[in-house]
């Protein structure tokens, strides 16, 4: 009976037809929080390696310093995973062919950096960010210039 009741309530009601080639809106994407990310995660490991030898409370200070590298580099890894396969569409790859290996190499750097505490892959996660987004910004036909906050 209350099969019955819910089947004759979606008979009567009408739905509109909608589709979306992303999550969300189109315009609601941009490479800057994947920049801001990977930006923490480089100021973190520069942080890691100026504490030098520590005493106990410098073991607190090391631990959340590490924290946030890791929490950085995995939201940049995020960020840059959602713009790669939500945003990007097949037509983008005739302009950009190595769009895909742009992103893997981004996405690995991004392993690299929470994983390690090596400032020269932390500086190239920044790298490959500014390439992504000036690609991004191209694809949007927008000369959008990349900044970085320290």
């Amino acid at each position: 009976m209350f099969q019955e009741a819910i089947a004759k309530l979606i008979a009567k009601t009408a739905f509109e037809t909608v589709s979306a080639h992303c999550d969300g809106p189109c315009g609601v994407y941009d490479p800057a929080s994947a920049r801001i990310a990977a930006e923490a995660a480089l100021s973190m490991t520069k942080k890691i390696i100026d504490l030098g030898p520590a005493d106990a409370a410098d073991h607190n200070t090391y631990g959340r310093f590490v924290a946030i590298k890791e929490q950085q580099a995995h939201l940049a890894k995020e960020e840059l995973l959602i713009l790669w396969t939500d945003y990007f569409k097949p037509e983008h790859l005739d302009e950009y062919p190595d769009l895909h290996e742009k992103f893997w190499n981004a996405a690995k750097l991004c392993s690299a950096v929470k994983q390690g505490v090596d400032v020269d892959a932390a500086n190239d996660l920044m790298a490959a960010i500014e390439d992504i987004h000036n690609v991004y910004w191209a694809t949007k036909g927008r000369d959008v210039a990349y900044y970085v906050a320290t």
